[in-house]
């Protein structure tokens, strides 16, 4: 089956056509890069003809409040509106667990109206929603850095590998489209202190990682469950473990 998708030069991107590529598949990697840009419409109809399924997995350039939302309004109508006219049978969106529960922040915001797009759109879909990948616990550290130490919110975290996501994208994608929202996340769900510190002790940094009520996740003020899977026991879980992931960085 040919698959699109869609920042298909991003991470998840790249993980993801690299295991539909191995289950021998035609996948097919979109993005500004190979002439494929969904904020302007360019190449999306070439890209699209054939395609049985479309996985979306791009990212805005720019976190910026206005130009996130923009983004994801722009390039999530065009998205469906060359899909309908290629006659695409399931579109797959990558989202973020927490995304209705994180009102103070604008990228969770805009997450929020890309998902009413896709469910509005009139394709047979499935939202996936992950927890936070492994690979930006590293961002999270140097953003709660407070002088000599770093803060972070009090709250717990339930991260996931890159490559996980993507297996379980692949496996959304070929499956048929559940027109509904699922969770994916990590195999651990420890507070937020613990990962960002043994994140920063993994190179050699044994700062003191304090958590505090107070602090804010990108602008987001956090409740204990903010950002692990609002219904644990239906939640997929990678299987990778963040120790494993760690030693192999």
């Amino acid at each position: 089956m040919k698959i699109v998708v869609i920042g298909g030069s991003g991470l998840i991107g790249r993980h993801l056509t690299a295991e539909l590529s191995r289950q021998g598949h035609g996948a097919i990697a979109a993005s500004p890069r190979s002439g494929v840009n969904a904020l302007t419409g360019e190449g999306l109809a070439e890209a699209l003809s054939g395609a049985g399924a479309v996985v979306d997995v791009s990212n805005s350039p720019s976190f910026e409040d206005a130009a996130v939302l923009d983004f994801f309004e722009r390039s999530g109508r065009n998205l469906v509106a060359a899909e309908r006219e290629a006659g695409v049978k399931h579109h797959v969106a990558l989202s973020i667990v927490g995304t209705d529960r994180l009102k103070g922040n604008g990228y969770l915001r805009a997450k929020v109206v890309q998902e009413r797009l896709v469910k509005d759109a009139g394709i047979p879909f499935t939202i996936v929603r992950a927890t936070q990948f492994f690979e930006f616990v590293a961002t999270i550290a140097e953003a709660s850095v407070d002088g000599d130490r770093l803060i972070v919110p009090d709250a717990d975290l339930q991260p996931i590998a890159a490559a996980d996501v993507a297996a379980a994208l692949a496996d959304v994608a070929l499956a048929p489209p559940r027109n509904a929202t699922i969770e994916i996340a990590g195999p651990d769900r420890q507070p937020f202190r613990d990962f960002v510190a043994r994140r920063i002790a993994a190179n050699g940094d044994y700062r003191e990682v304090q958590a505090d009520r107070a602090a804010r996740y990108f602008g987001a003020a956090l409740e204990t469950g903010s950002l692990v899977p609002e219904h644990a026991s239906a939640a997929r879980l990678g299987p990778t473990r963040f120790e494993s992931w760690l030693s192999a960085a």
